[in-house]
């Protein structure tokens, strides 16, 4: 068994060695999405994600990162992220794609309620192939992912020499961009995650108990 089939088996995530290809071989285009929640047990919701992803009508799910916890952005009274990207191959359109996981996060609850603002499942489409697009409601690459560690660290991991492409028309590697952020506050979720979310339980009960005895 391969280091990433054991990841998946502990992680409840489905197995990417393991998935049916339900596009066919002459699929190309190559899709990389970003996925995060702070809501209602967010690893769970990540699994089932990935698990929806696996399910999509013409494409395949190729491989996902390890799960990474993070801190969040612009509003930051809330909980701590868990945060992956996902790489699929698929047949659908851009925009059809980004249709499709929409629908995805509006099963898991998805709320836009403000800028910033928690949620139950995020799914951004980062990559299609190397296209370059700025319609309403979707532009690609995505156009704050390169000052995202908890995006590029997890993108790099799974495809350090996927090309990014640019304004310009040049094209970067993924790897290349992880020097210029900061990943301090980003951290690398354990493969045992039963384990993790036993410790985050027992340090959430004690924070309550230590506020009840004030």
């Amino acid at each position: 068994m391969t280091d990433n089939q054991v990841a998946a088996k502990k992680n409840g995530a489905p197995d990417p060695s393991a998935l049916e290809a339900s596009a066919s071989e002459a699929v190309i285009i190559d899709a990389f999405i970003a996925l995060g929640a702070n809501l209602d047990e967010p690893v769970a919701q990540l699994q089932r994600a990935l698990r929806e992803l696996a399910q999509l009508t013409e494409s395949r799910l190729c491989v996902y990162s390890t799960f990474y916890a993070s801190k969040p952005v612009g509003y930051v009274d809330q909980p701590d992220y868990v945060n992956a990207v996902a790489h699929i191959k698929t047949r659908l359109s851009p925009h059809t794609l980004l249709d499709a996981l929409l629908e995805i996060e509006s099963r898991h609850g998805r709320r836009r309620d403000f800028k910033n603002a928690p949620r139950t499942l995020d799914l951004d489409l980062l990559l299609y192939n190397d296209l370059i697009m700025h319609e309403p409601g979707l532009t690609l690459p995505h156009p704050r992912m390169l000052a995202r560690a908890f995006v590029m660290v997890p993108l790099a991991e799974i495809a350090p020499d996927v090309l990014i492409p640019g304004q310009s028309g040049c094209q970067s590697r993924a790897q290349s961009y992880l020097s210029k952020l900061d990943s301090s506050e980003l951290t690398r979720l354990p493969t045992d995650l039963g384990a993790y979310l036993s410790a985050a339980a027992r340090h959430t009960n004690e924070q309550r108990v230590s506020q009840s005895a004030r």
